[in-house]
């Protein structure tokens, strides 16, 4: 979805958009694109990419394809692929990551974990199968 640069427009297409002055309870699962520039409790997972805000207060596992982290993440990360860690991020929590760009002045207080190929076409054959599956089951 994006290379390695932080940029809000590289999310035009955001299906989800968290506003600065919104506070959101809850746990969120979809397919696209999703903007966080408010704060989060709950937990995010999406097939696409997030973009977390460099004024963001996020308390939530959040699971994707890539992301950009520039606020704050009181919680696990988990991105498939590419994961950019702004220089206004601060993580409390444990990552697991495909590739990873940390930028100066970024804290993370946790564990770094890279996913292996292996791991990552685990993911993407049990992927498959869930769709299989789900297809199957509503026909």
């Amino acid at each position: 979805m994006f290379s390695k640069d932080n940029k809000l427009e590289r999310f035009k297409d955001a299906e989800t958009i968290i506003g600065a002055s919104i506070k959101v309870k809850g746990n969120f699962q979809g397919q696209g694109n999703i903007i966080i520039e408010g704060a989060l409790e709950g937990s995010l997972k999406t097939a696409s990419d997030v973009f977390i805000g460099n004024q963001s207060k996020i308390v939530a596992n959040i699971e994707s394809k890539g992301a950009v982290i520039n606020g704050e993440v009181r919680g696990n990360i988990k991105t498939k692929g590419y994961l950019i860690i702004g220089g206004t991020a601060r993580i409390f929590g444990d990552i697991q990551y495909g590739e990873i760009s940390i930028d100066k002045g970024a804290s993370v207080n946790g564990q770094l974990i890279m996913l292996s190929e292996e791991h990552k076409r685990n993911e993407k054959v049990n992927e498959k199968v869930k769709e299989e599956t789900e297809s199957s089951s509503e026909k």
